[in-house]
């Protein structure tokens, strides 16, 4: 297999599939393979780096195309009716008849005649059936001939959706109960078999990914010169020595303790409401950073005084980050606690050293800070970039989002958030147990649906994209990447799968592949905010 092919594989084995109760011994090795549901990948240009990201991005769903894979031949044909349900589920009706009943049957009771030990009889001597099954039991017969009859026609059964079905998503929902009383009763084998398949991705209007007109909206806190300045003026500060204001009172510039509450009440004054939202106490608040306030919260306590305290009203814009607070009247207090202004020590090139250690002069920080800056206001721009393509791409698309994927997904984002939260946090068993509990996981995944699937049709979108334009990437490209991410998994002691390594550097190459192509191809405007 080519490794910078966007191919499919041309080996295939059966993963799993459920029964509403345990079978022990199924197992089709070579029968059948469900297509690989895709996982959810960041794109990245540094692609080692997915080893420990959290996983943002998913990029393709393959359709496999299955070969001429091996089935045992059957004496009859088996009566398969297919039956499409909603979200890309497919119900396959199956039933086998007698004559492939008898032939499972034999070949169940001449292996029991290899291995089981029957009393009186010697080893190679041939056991009469009649005995033999006396002595198995006909209730563990008839279990083995169930067992082998879904064996040996399941493979048959799926050759329909060969090449769509997802992985992880076959289900046979009829109970082995009820297989067994109509083997029983009626010496043939009836089930049904539920598959979701790999959707079918619709562009409105057709082709429209071709000609995308994107405006992406940048920070201007992102801006190289402005960000430059900012990260020069912290330094500095960094090297200041603080003095306790005495006699007079606050200052831009100064450094304030303060201890904030925050009010709110009904329009006709009835009932005052504490706003623990907008409280704080023991907050340091640099007045050079009056911006991350709320506008009017600087003047408002300009000449305040250590011990004094003020109370003004104020409104929370309609931007403000807290979605609670936006647009919300309320009166402040502030109690100033301590005041500090900044005793700085000259700029000049006796401090450049400590600005930025390796630097001589003020000019060489200045300069080296922007080179710095530039770097990641590049990196935003073009991570901005592929946001807006990636948002665009999933509104021009219509499908249908298989129920597997959707929980696949769900589940991956549910366990970077749990991860980020264990590592943020030190949780006991008890509380870790909570959080993993599937009830957790379900309220999480239909609480973040529209996320969760919006995340699906960005991946589905930029995989049909990889097809249509017969994209590629080289060999050197995967095996470089895929070194790099194994030599992250090694420097941090963790284990790891390198086919699974290889799978994920191969969707993130074909995602960052993709969006190259709509780049190049888009017609881009950026605001700056």
């Amino acid at each position: 297999m080519e490794l910078c092919s966007s191919s499919p594989p041309t080996s295939f084995y059966f993963k799993s599939f459920i029964v509403s109760l345990p079978i022990s011994s199924i197992s089709l090795p070579y029968s059948f393979q469900p297509t690989k549901q895709f996982t959810s990948l960041r794109i990245s240009r540094t692609c080692h780096q997915l080893s420990h990201s959290p996983r943002k991005l998913s990029i393709c769903a393959r359709a496999s195309a299955v070969n001429d894979v091996v089935k045992v031949p059957l004496p009859a044909v088996l009566l398969v009716e297919e039956i499409q349900e909603p979200n890309c589920r497919i119900r396959l009706s199956v039933e086998v008849p007698r004559i492939v009943c008898d032939d499972c049957y034999k070949g169940v009771i001449n292996e029991f005649r290899k291995l089981a030990k029957v009393p009186g009889f010697s080893p190679g001597k041939e056991v009469p059936e009649g005995i033999l099954i006396s002595y198995i039991g006909k209730d563990g017969v008839r279990k083995a001939v169930v067992e082998a009859i879904l064996k040996r026609t399941l493979p048959h059964a799926m050759s329909s959706v060969e090449g769509r079905a997802l992985e992880d998503s076959i289900r046979i929902t009829t109970t082995f109960s009820e297989m067994e009383q109509t083997y029983s009763s009626l010496n043939i084998l009836e089930y049904d078999v539920v598959v979701d398949v790999a959707p079918e991705v619709k562009w409105v209007p057709e082709d429209g990914y071709k000609n995308l007109k994107i405006v992406v909206e940048l920070d201007s806190e992102i801006d190289a010169k402005t960000a430059a300045e900012r990260e020069l003026k912290r330094r500095y500060k960094t090297l200041s020595t603080m003095r306790i204001v005495t006699n007079r009172g606050l200052q831009v510039g100064d450094v304030a303790v303060l201890d904030i509450s925050a009010t709110t009440m009904e329009q006709d004054g009835s009932e005052v409401k504490d706003v623990p939202a907008a409280e704080s106490k023991g907050f340091h608040f640099d007045t050079e950073d009056g911006d991350s306030v709320v506008p009017g919260f600087l003047d408002s306590i300009i000449g305040i005084r250590r011990g004094e305290t003020k109370s003004f009203p104020l409104v929370f814009p309609d931007s403000w980050k807290q979605e609670d607070l936006r647009a919300l009247p309320c009166q402040f207090t502030v109690d100033c606690k301590e005041l500090f202004y900044r005793e700085l020590p000259e700029m000049n090139d006796a401090i450049a050293d400590k600005l930025l250690p390796g630097c001589t002069t003020i000019e060489q920080v200045k300069e080296s800070l922007l080179e710095r800056c530039i770097e990641l206001e590049q990196t935003a721009k073009d991570q901005a970039t592929d946001n807006a393509i990636l948002d665009q791409l999933q509104k021009m698309i219509q499908v249908e989002i298989p129920q597997s994927l959707f929980e696949e997904q769900g589940r991956q984002l549910y366990g970077s958030k749990l991860l980020e939260i264990q590592t943020n946090m030190k949780l006991n068993d008890e509380q870790i147990a909570a959080l993993s509990s599937p009830k957790a996981v379900r309220e999480y995944m239909e609480n973040q649906r529209e996320n969760i699937e919006n995340i699906i049709k960005q991946s589905l979108a930029v995989g049909d994209i990889f097809k249509r334009e017969n994209l590629q990437f080289s060999t050197d490209e995967l095996v470089k990447e895929v070194e790099n991410s194994v030599a992250e998994f090694k420097k941090y002691k963790q284990e790891y799968d390198e086919e699974s390594i290889q799978e994920q550097v191969q969707e993130i190459l074909e995602g960052a592949k993709v969006l190259e192509w709509s780049r190049e191809h888009a017609d881009i405007q950026y605001v700056t905010n």
